[in-house]
């Protein structure tokens, strides 16, 4: 190593230790001038010697570099939502629920405070940042790691016993003093000043310029790692760990052995919370220990050992001018309050669900009250009573419509829904467009270039009337369109085409049959393989695949009894959209665990947990999270629960060893 490039790696290593000691410690240890000049000098160094540069050198923070497009990204490790409460019976029943599971009593739990910022996942290699993406859907998102590279708090590279590879998530912030000058600054310039922090945080970090990113002061604070075989057995530590590698972590956090601690801890942050640099919105309660946590696993949304413990939602009050009514996809009608604008947690509400005519009944909703609004969750505002003391006196009940209000159709009611019904399926231009706008959606068919303004476009063009349309779709047909130009137009075709590659579980979803989300959808291809064979199940059939209730298997039943349906399904098939499992997909699948349940607990040394529990899925058998009478096989790993392996020994239950279980398959 020659003398410039050992003086480049010296002064990027102090300049990293600088940012670290001002920015995470917050203990400076130099003066901002001499900072700079340092920072200079490495500027000028780098221009000089190109043949020397470093993809995380602090020069990076000032940003330059522009981004036309970002890349969507999988996660490796899908980010998953928390659940939510609201009370101590909500956590109480939490703890039980989670101690039935885990057969333990006294969990023990981390507190920590709810960031209202966006979330981000950091990828680390050898100590190196390698890329940064954003939340999306969970499944995937989008990468912006140039932008990231600006913030402060974001190590570049990493100091101490940090692991080989690594993802660790945490929120970019905006704290409410940058928010502030900001805003400031803005007012002068005689611009609009932005809304709240956790939007323009959010926004902030798809700018297409880095240098612009650079200028505002993010901040990201760290709370989850993930990765195989990491050195770490609790959440604690893994705060500690992650603090002592350089990244962000607040020092709040604290152990809580019982809900009531949870809750002391829960009371003291909501009577102090504007005492913090950044917004909070509630406190986030997990399982301490790892293994627990791994245990404890997933619902189709959440992790079972995570739960968000939300603040009272701040209230306000204003007048419901006028009730409307929307139609969705399915043809459930929802009846909409449209407001006197009012500013709530951060943004201005105009409009707020009213649900269905049961709720308006219940809390005697009517034109021209005064309403009180939350916010469900901080995120859906919504009506949650009248003042009936401002109720003007000529007041009148309000009346549920019975006819479609964008068709006409007379309004059905199910007995024992809430909801109000347009049958006219293929008649109601909202339901049509909604359809299709569920089909290309990101989860389902997730069609580049395809967008739901355009959907809506092509309907009432006359265009598409169903999705299976979207396959005839000629550039020239799609060009003329408003705002379309030459390239949109391929991209939007070239998309359609591709959608064809989407495996058959999605399509299933997309296909919109009531009742069948993602995890349903999953469950039926698995089990079916095929569209046919779906098609030619009955009700009993379908009730008897896991975890499909009679109302799900009905509504299956029923979507493919419709002659337009089958027709559809039909053109799908024409047009070469997977409607079956490909080869690979079935290669692995089995059913030589069919009608047996497994409950996997301890550590396991040839396969992990997941893969384990997949293993068991791809032949047919069933996980569970708990021992019972009906569990058929217990696969116990290294340090299963003593109490575990008394239950199942207490049940007769056949308990085998990773081995035995990669031999049964």
């Amino acid at each position: 190593m020659n003398d410039i490039q050992l003086q480049l790696n010296a002064l990027r290593d102090e300049l990293r230790e600088h940012n670290y000691n001002y920015y995470v410690l917050d203990n400076p240890t130099i003066e901002d001038y001499d900072f700079d000049m340092k920072l200079k000098e490495l500027l000028a160094l780098e221009a000089k010697h190109p043949e020397f540069h470093d993809p995380n050198s602090p020069t990076l923070r000032v940003g330059g570099t522009i981004t036309k497009n970002f890349n969507t990204i999988p996660h490796e490790y899908r980010m998953y939502s928390l659940e939510n409460s609201y009370s101590k019976e909500d956590l109480l029943d939490w703890e039980k629920r989670i101690e039935k599971i885990l057969d333990v009593e006294n969990v023990e739990f981390t507190c920590e405070l709810k960031y209202d910022g966006a979330s981000m996942n950091l990828t680390y290699e050898n100590g190196k940042l390698i890329k940064a993406v954003t939340r999306g859907d969970g499944f995937q998102g989008d990468e912006v790691t140039n932008n990231i590279k600006t913030i402060k708090t974001v190590p570049l590279r990493l100091k101490g016993d940090f692991p080989p590879k690594f993802d660790i998530r945490g929120e970019i912030i905006l704290p409410l003093d940058g928010f502030k000058k900001m805003n400031e600054e803005r007012v002068e310039n005689g611009e609009e000043p932005y809304m709240n922090p956790r939007n323009t945080a959010s926004g902030s970090l798809k700018l297409q310029d880095s240098s612009e990113v650079a200028k505002r002061p993010l901040e990201c604070l760290l709370y989850n790692i993930k990765g195989e075989n990491l050195p770490i057995s609790t959440q604690f530590e893994s705060l500690e760990k992650a603090r002592s590698w350089g990244f962000k972590v607040p020092t709040v956090a604290k152990v809580a052995k019982n809900v009531d601690e949870i809750l002391e801890f829960v009371n003291y942050w909501e009577a102090n919370r504007h005492e913090l640099e950044y917004e909070i919105d509630g406190v986030v309660i997990k399982v301490n220990n790892l293994q627990h946590q791994e245990e404890l696993g997933y619902t189709a949304k959440a992790p079972r050992w995570a739960m968000a413990y939300k603040f009272k939602a701040e209230q306000v009050s204003t007048v419901l001018n006028e009730i409307t009514y929307q139609v969705g996809r399915t043809g459930a009608i929802t009846p909409v309050a449209n407001l006197v604008p009012v500013l709530l947690a951060g943004t201005t509400v105009k409009r707020a669900s009213l649900h269905n005519a049961d709720q308006i009944e219940r809390l005697d909703i009517r034109e021209r009250d005064t309403v009180f609004v939350e916010k469900g969750g901080e995120i859906i505002p919504k009506i949650v009573g009248v003042n009936l003391e401002l109720r003007p006196s000529d007041s009148t009940e309000t009346v549920y419509r019975t006819t479609c209000p964008e068709c006409e159709t007379p309004l059905e009611r199910k007995e024992g829904e809430a909801q109000h019904y347009c049958p006219n399926v293929s008649g109601c231009t909202p339901q049509i467009v909604g359809r299709i706008q569920h089909y290309i959606s990101r989860k389902a068919m997730d069609i580049e270039g395809l967008g739901g303004e355009t959907v809506a476009l092509l309907v009432h063009e006359g265009l598409i009337t169903n999705y299976a349309d979207l396959y005839e779709l000629t550039k020239e047909q799609v060009i003329p369109l408003e705002r379309m130009a030459e390239k949109s137009a391929e991209n939007l075709v070239n998309g359609i085409e591709e959608s064809k590659k989407i495996p058959f579980e999605r399509v299933l979803y997309a296909l919109g049959i009531r009742y069948v989300g993602e995890t349903v959808a999953k469950k039926l291809a698995k089990h079916y393989k095929s569209i046919e064979a779906l098609m030619n199940a009955s009700s009993e059939d379908l009730v008897n695949v896991d975890e499909i209730g009679v109302k799900i298997a009905e509504s299956v039943a029923h979507y493919f009894s419709e002659e337009a349906n089958l027709e559809t399904i039909n053109r799908l098939k024409q047009y070469g959209v997977q409607l079956e499992f490909s080869a690979e997909q079935l290669e692995g699948l089995t059913e030589t665990l069919l009608g047996k349940s497994f409950v996997v607990s301890g550590v396991f040394e040839k396969v992990s947990r997941n893969e384990l529990k997949k293993l068991i899925e791809n032949n047919g058998g069933k996980v569970s999270s708990s021992i019972s009478s009906k569990t058929s096989f217990v696969v116990a790993g290294d340090k299963m629960g003593p109490s575990k392996r008394e239950k199942a020994e207490k049940l007769n239950i056949t308990i085998v060893t990773e081995d035995e279980f990669l031999n049964m398959i």
